[in-house]
């Protein structure tokens, strides 16, 4: 899967190759994983929230000079799954260039095989996150 970021592609494989009963486990791991705001960000500053998430979600991306994308997401604790989301995009994108990103297969989620382990709504939640945070890039790219 040459078509995004070394380390987001790896998450990936570990995903589509867990067995059905480890994937919730797995998905509960990132989302404990999922970094802070800094605290320049915890009113939520110039960060756009996501309405298809049923809860709360904020995030932004940011173009750096060297073309690598620095991320932020921001979801409460009690929505593991979207939570989990986060800490995937967060871990899997780490370092990668605008062009990488923007390269993601919208399907991400269906490609880890998570179709079968949570719910059609959680997955269009997760999938509206990577969206938006495409157009972010898109938009600083342009």
């Amino acid at each position: 899967m040459s078509d995004m970021p070394a380390k987001l592609a790896e998450i990936v494989d570990e995903f589509a190759s867990a067995p059905r009963e480890v994937v919730l486990e797995m998905l509960l791991e990132f989302a404990d994983e999922m970094p802070a705001l800094p605290a320049e960000l915890k009113g939520h500053e110039g960060m756009e929230q996501v309405p298809e998430c049923q809860t709360q979600f904020f995030l932004r991306a940011e173009v750096r000079p060297d073309d690598t994308v620095q991320t932020w997401f921001d979801c409460p604790p009690e929505a593991p799954t979207t939570r989990a989301f986060a800490g995937i995009l967060a871990e899997g994108l780490d370092g990668a260039t605008s062009g990488e990103i923007l390269g993601v297969p919208d399907d991400l989620y269906s490609r880890m095989g998570l179709a079968t382990a949570i719910s059609p709504l959680r997955i269009r939640g997760g999938s509206a996150i990577l969206a938006r945070l495409k157009r972010q890039i898109q938009d600083q790219v342009a």
